[in-house]
C-alpha cells in the first residue's frame, strides 16, 4: 500500500534518526514505513526504502512498530507511601514494558492530589525520577469544589473521584449531591470527570448476606461481596448525570459486563460518556482463581468467565473505548497472602510493564491486530488526557515515543524480570505472548533490549501537552 502523499518527507525534512520496519502501525493502518525523526520529533513518514544517509537509522525488521503506550491510570504513590511504589521504579517498569506516557491517578499518595499544594509536592516529588512522561489528574472530594478550577488552570489533566470508600483516609467518596457540585464546575472549565463507578449500598447488603460460614480464603466470598450491581447502579447515576450537566464522564476499570447495554445506549443517544477496563477482567476468570490467592483481589473484582468473554466484545461494538492497567501495587505483606485473607487483604493489582503483552495474547487468539492495540493502548487514552497532538500515534508533530516489539515471541513472567517495586502480581508463572524490544521516548532509547537509558529523560505533562 503506498504511503500517503502528505506523508512524503519534506526536503528540509533532515531526519538525525530513522526509525523503519516492515509492520509500523500508523494512523490508518499497518505498512512498510520509515518513521523520519528530528530532535525527538516525527517530522515525517516516508517509504521504507526513502532513508537519507546522513542519519542514524534504526531496522525494527519483522517486528512491530507502534506508538509508544499511554497508561491513564496508575497509582505511583509518592510522596508519602513510596514503599508501595515509587516514580523511579513504576517509571522504569513502563519504559520496559513500552509504556511512554503515564497519568498517575491522585490517591494513595499523602497528600492527595487534591488542592494546588498538594500538586506541587506531587511534582516536587518527581524531580529526577522519571524515565517516561507523566502527567496527573486531580482528586474530586468532598468540600474541594472552590480547588478544581485552580487545579485545572495549573496543569492536571482532568480529575478523579470515587463513589464508594477508596481505601484511604486521604482521598474521601463522593455521594451525589457532591457530584453535582463538582460537575457544575467541570462543565464551566471544561474538564472530565474519571468515576470509580461503584455504589455503597449493594455491596452493604451483599455484606449482609455473607454467612458466618463464608470462608474469606475463598474467592467466591470476595466476588459475591462486590456485586455487579453495585457497578450498574453507579453506571445509570453517571449516565444520568452526564447528559444533565454535558459533561464528559469516562468510567474507570468496567468489570461488569452487564453495565455494557446501559452504555451502548448511552452513547448512541449522544451521551458523552467513555470507559475504560483493564488486562486483568481481560484475561483471569473468577472460576480459575485458587483459594488464597490474594494477589488476584481487586476493585471491582474479576468476574466470572462468561463475563470477560463478553467484555471482550464490547470491543467489537465500540463501547469499551481502550485499556488501562490501574496498577495499584502495594507491599507484599498488604497482600496478606500468607493469610489468603481476601476480604482484609489490599486490593489492586501490579501489571504496569505487562499491559502490552497480556492483552495481546488474548487479544491475538480473538482475532485482534497491532492495529487495534494502538488504538485501545495508546490513541484513545492520549484522547481522553487531552494529549493526542503529541502521544498516542505514529504521525508528524507527535513526539517521536515509539515501542519496537515482537507479536510472536513468548516468555513466562518471571518475578526477577519485572521492574516495580514489589514484585507480587497474578500474571506470575504465566505465559504471554509479544516481548517489548526497544522503547523510543522522543526519539532517545528508554529501553533497548533489557538496557535502559543511563539517566531518566522523562518529562511532566500538563494539560495540553504543548
Amino acid at each position: 500500500m503506498p504511503i500517503p502523499p502528505n506523508s512524503a518527507p519534506h526536503p528540509t525534512d533532515n531526519p538525525d534518526l530513522i526509525v523503519r520496519g516492515q509492520r509500523v502501525i500508523l494512523p490508518d493502518g499497518e505498512r512498510a514505513a520509515a518513521i523520519h525523526i528530528r530532535q525527538g520529533t516525527v517530522t515525517s513518514i516516508s517509504a521504507f526504502d526513502d532513508v537519507p544517509g546522513n542519519c542514524q537509522l534504526f531496522d525494527a525488521d519483522e517486528s512491530v512498530v507502534m506508538p509508544g503506550l499511554v497508561d491513564t491510570h496508575v497509582h505511583i504513590n509518592e510522596p508519602g507511601r513510596t514503599e508501595w511504589e515509587g516514580f523511579r521504579t513504576a517509571t522504569k517498569a513502563a519504559a520496559a514494558g513500552g509504556v511512554t506516557t503515564l497519568i498517575e491517578m491522585p490517591l494513595n499518595s499523602i497528600p492527595a492530589v487534591t488542592t494546588v499544594s498538594a500538586y506541587r509536592e506531587k511534582l516536587a516529588a518527581v524531580a529526577g525520577k522519571l524515565r517516561v512522561d507523566v502527567g496527573f489528574w486531580g482528586g474530586v472530594i468532598p468540600g474541594n469544589v472552590a480547588e478544581l478550577r485552580p487545579l485545572w488552570e495549573a496543569g492536571v489533566v482532568g480529575f478523579k473521584c470515587f463513589l464508594v470508600p477508596s481505601g484511604v483516609p486521604e482521598f474521601p467518596h463522593v455521594v451525589e449531591e457532591t457530584l453535582r457540585a463538582s460537575l457544575a464546575e467541570l462543565k464551566l472549565i471544561g474538564a472530565p470527570l474519571l468515576v470509580h463507578a461503584e455504589v455503597p449500598e449493594p455491596i452493604e447488603e451483599a455484606a449482609k448476606g455473607l454467612s458466618e460460614k463464608s470462608s474469606a480464603r475463598s474467592y467466591s466470598t470476595w466476588l459475591a461481596s462486590r456485586p455487579r450491581n453495585a457497578e450498574n447502579a453507579a453506571i445509570d447515576l453517571l449516565i444520568r448525570l452526564a447528559n444533565e450537566f454535558k459533561v464528559h464522564i469516562h468510567v474507570v476499570h468496567l468489570s461488569s459486563s452487564d453495565a455494557v447495554s446501559q452504555l451502548q445506549r448511552a452513547k448512541s443517544d449522544g451521551i458523552n460518556v467513555t470507559v475504560e477496563t483493564c488486562p486483568h477482567y481481560l484475561t483471569f476468570s473468577a472460576e480459575d482463581i485458587p483459594d488464597g490467592a490474594t494477589e488476584f483481589k481487586c476493585a471491582p473484582p474479576i468476574r466470572e468467565r462468561e463475563n470477560r468473554e463478553k467484555l471482550w466484545g464490547a470491543f467489537r461494538d465500540s463501547v469499551i473505548d481502550f485499556i488501562a492497567t490501574d496498577h495499584s501495587p502495594c507491599p507484599p505483606d498488604m497482600k496478606l497472602r500468607e493469610r489468603g485473607d481476601f476480604l482484609r487483604a489490599w486490593g489492586g493489582i501490579s501489571s504496569l510493564q505487562l499491559s502490552l503483552p497480556a492483552v495481546w495474547t488474548e487479544a491475538s487468539s480473538r482475532g485482534y491486530s497491532p492495529a487495534d492495540l494502538a488504538e485501545w493502548l495508546c490513541r484513545r487514552p492520549a484522547q481522553l488526557a487531552g494529549l493526542a497532538r503529541k502521544k498516542g500515534a505514529i504521525a508528524a508533530g507527535h513526539d517521536a515515543d515509539l515501542v519496537v516489539w515482537n507479536p510472536d515471541s513468548k516468555f513466562r513472567v518471571s518475578a526477577d524480570d519485572l521492574y516495580h517495586r514489589h514484585k507480587i502480581t497474578p500474571y506470575s508463572g504465566r505465559e504471554l505472548r509479544g516481548t517489548v524490544r526497544t522503547t523510543f521516548l522522543r526519539g532517545q532509547k528508554a529501553f533497548d533490549g533489557g538496557e535502559f537509558s543511563p539517566s531518566p529523560t522523562g518529562r511532566i505533562l500538563r494539560r495540553g501537552c504543548s
